[in-house]
């Protein structure tokens, strides 16, 4: 193994270790997803550029497919995770909350 994938795929993890301590660390929801939704897919890019240097061609094709797909999708999912939180729970330690008129069931 070369020492530039090694250190690449390191990294990587290292990056993913960073954010299941944010995971664990911070007090609300949404910091705790932008931990999640930010690290993990760099976590991932960085570690699978490593696993590509020492990964045939159809290893490498296979790794594009999966980071294509993560970057595609993850950014969504983390969206409609937020939105799911903001509407179910208490939103009082927010200073502005935009979308409260939203969440607001009409009065007849």
């Amino acid at each position: 193994m070369s020492l530039v994938a090694a250190i690449l795929m390191l990294l990587g993890g290292f990056i993913a270790l960073l954010a299941g301590a944010g995971l664990l660390r911070f007090s609300t929801p949404y910091a705790r997803f932008h931990s999640a939704g930010k690290a993990s897919p760099m976590a991932f890019l960085v570690a699978a550029a490593g696993a590509a240097l020492e990964l045939g061609w159809d290893g490498r094709v296979y790794l594009t497919i999966a980071a294509v797909a993560m970057t595609l999708t993850l950014p969504l999912g983390v969206h409609m995770m937020f939105r799911a939180v903001h509407r179910t729970t208490n939103n009082n330690h927010l200073i502005t909350d935009e979308h409260a008129q939203a969440h607001q069931t009409p009065q007849n």
